[in-house]
C-alpha cells in the first residue's frame, strides 16, 4: 500500500507538463511542480474533497449507530464498527492528497513518513476486518445452530483487536526504515516517496490481497452455495402442505436477493483491489503504469466510502438510525435502548 503515496502526485504532475515551477523557489534541491489551469485545480479539489467528506460522514454513521444503541452490540456489528473506524481514517487521509494536487509534498519528511504509515495501517485494517466479516457470515449461514457458541461478542472483540494488532506488526515490517530515517528515498525537496523495492511488493501482494482474496471467495462461493439450497428446501417444504404458488414467488425472491448481496459484496471487493494489485509489481518506470496505478490508488481509496453502503446500508437497522441522529433524538435520555431491530 505504501506505494500510492507518491503515485497519486505523480499522475497530477503529468497531466499538464506544458509548464512547470519548483515547489520550493528558495531551493536548488527543489522538485518542479506542473503549472495549470485554475479551474482544473478547483475541479479536482471539489472531487477529492467531496470523497473525503463522504466516505467521512457515511463512516461516522455507522459508528454512532453501532457505539450508540445497545441492541447494536452483536459480535457482526463489532466487526463493521472495526471496519467503519478504519475507512474512517482513510476518508481523512484523502485531504493529503487534496495537497498533493500541485505535485508538491509541502509538510516535512517525518509527516509523508507518517501520512504513508497511517494509510498502510487503516488500509491493511480494512482488509482484515472484511476477512472476519466473510468467516462471520460463513459460520452464520453454513453452521446456524452453532453460531451463537462459536461467535460471541468477545471472540469478536479479541478478533478485531488482533486485526489490529496485526496490521501494525505489518506497517512496521513494510516501513520500518523509512520511519527510523523520513525521506531517505527522495530525490529532491516536495517529494514524499518510500523505499518500496521487489521483495516488498510480493509481500504486500501475499498478505494484502492474494491470501484474504482467495479465503474470502472461497468463503462467500460456499456461503451462497449453501443459502440458495436452504432457499429451495424452505420453498419444497411449504409447497408439500399446498402453498406452492404463492411460496413460488417468494423462494425465488430470497435467492434472488441472497445472490444480488452477495455478488454486490464480492465484485465491489474485487472491483476495489484488483486494479491496483495487478501494477503494484510493474513499477513506475513508464508513463502509462504512472497514470495506471494512480486510477487503481483512487479506486483503492473509494472503496472506504463503499464499504458502509455495502455493509451498512443492506440494514434495516442503519437506515432508522440514521433518522434518530440527523433529527439529534440520540441525545435523549435512554436512547441507547431504542428498539432497532
Amino acid at each position: 500500500m505504501t506505494e500510492l503515496c507518491s503515485d497519486f502526485s505523480s499522475f497530477l504532475c503529468l497531466m499538464t507538463m506544458e509548464e512547470v515551477e519548483l515547489c520550493f523557489p528558495q531551493l536548488n534541491t527543489s522538485c518542479w511542480k506542473p503549472k495549470r489551469p485554475l479551474s482544473v485545480s478547483v475541479l479536482i479539489y471539489i472531487v477529492l474533497s467531496f470523497i473525503s467528506l463522504l466516505t467521512v460522514t457515511l463512516n461516522l454513521l455507522v459508528i454512532i449507530s453501532i457505539s450508540h444503541f445497545k441492541q447494536l452490540h452483536t459480535p457482526t456489528n463489532l466487526l463493521l464498527l472495526s471496519l467503519a473506524v478504519s475507512d474512517f481514517f482513510v476518508g481523512l487521509l484523502w485531504l493529503f492528497q487534496v495537497m498533493l494536487i500541485d505535485g508538491c509534498w509541502l509538510l516535512n519528511d517525518f509527516m509523508c513518513a507518517l501520512y504513508c504509515g497511517l494509510d498502510t495501517l487503516m488500509t491493511s485494517t480494512s482488509i482484515g476486518t472484511i476477512f472476519l466479516i466473510s468467516v462471520d457470515r460463513y459460520v452464520a449461514i453454513c453452521d446456524p445452530l452453532h453460531y451463537s457458541t462459536k461467535v460471541t461478542p468477545k471472540r469478536a472483540g479479541i478478533s478485531v483487536s488482533l486485526c489490529w494488532i496485526c496490521s501494525v506488526f505489518y506497517l512496521n515490517l513494510i516501513l520500518k526504515d523509512d520511519l527510523n530515517q523520513p525521506g531517505r528515498s527522495n530525490s529532491c525537496a516536495g517529494e514524499c516517496v518510500l523505499n518500496y523495492n521487489l521483495i516488498k511488493r510480493v509481500a504486500d501482494l501475499i498478505l494484502t490481497f492474494i491470501f484474504p482474496i482467495t479465503v474470502i471467495v472461497v468463503l462467500y462461493m460456499r456461503v451462497f452455495v449453501v443459502a440458495v439450497s436452504q432457499a429451495r428446501a424452505m420453498r419444497s417444504n411449504i409447497a408439500a402442505v399446498s402453498l406452492q404458488c404463492s411460496v413460488k414467488v417468494a423462494a425465488k425472491k430470497s435467492e434472488l436477493k441472497a445472490a444480488r448481496t452477495l455478488g454486490v459484496v464480492i465484485a465491489v471487493f474485487l472491483l476495489c483491489l484488483c486494479p491496483y494489485f495487478c501494477v503494484t509489481l510493474t513499477g513506475q518506470d513508464s508513463l502509462l503504469n504512472i497514470f495506471s496505478t494512480a486510477f487503481c490508488v483512487s479506486i483503492l481509496y473509494f472503496n472506504s466510502c463503499l464499504n458502509p453502503i455495502v455493509y451498512a446500508f443492506f440494514y434495516p437497522w442503519f437506515r432508522k438510525s440514521i433518522i434518530l441522529i440527523v433529527t439529534l433524538q440520540i441525545l435523549k435520555t435512554g436512547s441507547s435502548e431504542t428498539n432497532m431491530l
